[in-house]
């Protein structure tokens, strides 16, 4: 075997390593994409048993209304409403929330809060939200009429 020949061999199987390692890095890079939008997707979303959505849509205003968000949009054929809310004179905050059936007798309620152009992937506010939320769903469900 010439010094040539196996100079191209090395630098075929050098190449070849190099496209498999890219390959398991985009794979792995997707993957951990994959997880992180799932753990996002958990921290953003709760599911509530009831079936009133019209009421849920009700609940999640005026939940959005004592964090003192401003109603900027609603679809009630859609299931959703956004707020927005000054965070300061130059950052605004968005919340989007969606309310979808999930099954038979419960309704999933997703949240997406954005401040400026930035998700906002930290589970605290989201938490506050719901628990908010549920608190308003319990006192609401005691009223009697």
């Amino acid at each position: 075997m010439n010094h040539r020949s196996c100079l191209q061999r090395v630098c075929g199987a050098v190449a070849l390593s190099l496209l498999f390692a890219s390959c398991v890095s985009t794979q792995k890079r997707l993957l951990d994409s994959d997880t992180s939008q799932l753990q996002l997707r958990s921290i953003q979303s709760r599911a509530f048993e009831t079936t009133d959505r019209e009421k849920m849509l009700r609940t999640v205003m005026a939940t959005l209304q004592d964090f003192g968000f401003i109603l900027q949009a609603g679809e009630v054929a859609l299931g959703t409403v956004t707020g927005v809310k000054w965070m300061n004179r130059e950052r605004l905050m968005r919340i989007t929330v969606s309310v979808r059936p999930r099954g038979e007798t419960q309704l999933l309620v997703r949240a997406n809060i954005q401040i400026g152009k930035e998700r906002v992937d930290d589970p605290v506010p989201y938490q506050r939200f719901f628990s908010a939320l549920s608190k308003s769903l319990f006192l609401e469900a005691q009223q009697v009429e």
